[in-house]
């Protein structure tokens, strides 16, 4: 009996490291994809019922609003580079600092992604300042 709790505890940490690294490939492939601005990517990254929340401007976007966003994205993001570095991960839900560091400045975020499969159903995204220091 006791080999096989043992069994059943390693298989269950093996399951949550999966799910961990999953997470993480996606959050890596999204941040990939946004400074790319590949909008196939994207759409392939986002659940058909996702929702993007950006939290400081009070504005909330469906998948489909989020793509077509991209031309304006497309001209802001000419030249920046994005640094991310994932801060916890509970269950599906994955926090991180992301640095947006476009050619005349800098942005802080805080982004929350609900991942589930290899979908994210859900960001929400809040400015923690004009400086990337420490990321």
């Amino acid at each position: 009996m006791t080999a096989m709790l043992k069994l059943v505890a390693a298989a269950t940490l093996l399951v949550a490291a999966l799910a961990s690294a999953q997470g993480s490939d996606v959050v890596d492939r999204w941040y990939e994809a946004l400074l790319e601005v590949d909008r196939a990517a994207l759409a392939g990254l986002l659940a058909d019922n996702a929702e993007i929340r950006l939290d400081d401007v009070g504005v909330t976007q469906t998948k489909a609003e989020f793509i077509a966003s991209m031309d304006e994205w497309e001209a802001a993001v000419a030249g920046a580079a994005i640094r991310h570095r994932v801060e916890s991960r509970d269950g599906d839900v994955t926090t991180g600092l992301a640095c947006y560091d476009f050619p005349s400045n800098d942005t802080l975020m805080r982004e929350i992604f609900t991942i589930r499969g290899e979908r994210v159903v859900a960001i929400s995204q809040v400015s923690l300042g004009e400086n990337c220091y420490g990321i």
